[in-house]
């Protein structure tokens, strides 16, 4: 409660970019050598850590850097398709309203989130830590807390996905996990977050601010 510094993860969090993910997995999954999936495996895999994941689809590691690059270009083409979660745009507004720093963290390209975002809601963001790896968010994490100059104990992460809470608690924050991103609430659960969302009041509640 009473946080300085809010850090959103942005692809399932903030923004509904799960029918664009579904589509271009597959299409990843040709182009690098790794397993294509059908939309049921995709959803079993849901209730899975993202390392996991990786091992199931095949992955190799070494390649998730080239895999990585090329979603941010898939991403970028297919951003004017991709909306945010209802809800989104007024928590934004809200949070910084009342003086809450507002930050995002994400594997995305800060080009494609500003865009999903728009001017006004991009406005409201004070510090972008984007194209992150993706087991390498701690380090991103680090660098907005110290731009924001806040202290570890005044920042909530808020992201979507096993890997969001796990960087978060190498760096000691707070976790938030939401439950409408692509990790379903029992996997999240399991993290023991320090807050599970099951929609964006209980962001509003978490930072003390909801009714007002």
């Amino acid at each position: 409660m009473g946080y300085r510094l809010i850090i959103f993860d942005f692809d399932g969090t903030l923004a509904d970019s799960a029918a664009w993910f579904a589509v271009a997995l597959n299409g990843m999954a040709r182009r690098y050598g790794f397993r294509e999936i059908d939309v049921a495996e995709m959803a079993r895999l849901r209730s899975q850590p993202n390392r996991e994941i990786m091992r199931r689809l095949r992955v190799s590691p070494w390649k998730l850097p080239f895999i990585a690059a090329h979603a941010r270009k898939l991403a970028a083409e297919a951003a004017s398709s991709i909306n945010l979660f209802p809800g989104v745009a007024e928590m934004l507004r809200r949070l910084q309203g009342r003086g809450v720093k507002l930050a995002i963290v994400s594997s995305n390209s800060e080009a494609t989130v500003r865009k999903v975002l728009g001017p006004d809601l991009a406005g409201l963001v004070s510090h972008y830590g984007c194209g992150a790896s993706v087991f390498g968010k701690a380090r991103k994490f680090r660098d907005v807390i110290r731009k924001a100059g806040v202290a570890e104990a005044d920042v909530l992460s808020v992201g979507d996905e096993v890997r969001d809470i796990e960087a978060a608690r190498k760096v000691r924050l707070a976790t938030g996990a939401v439950t409408w991103g692509y990790a379903n609430a029992d996997i999240l659960r399991a993290q023991r977050p320090s807050a599970l969302f099951e929609t964006t009041d209980d962001v509003l509640r978490e930072a003390g601010l909801c009714g007002i």
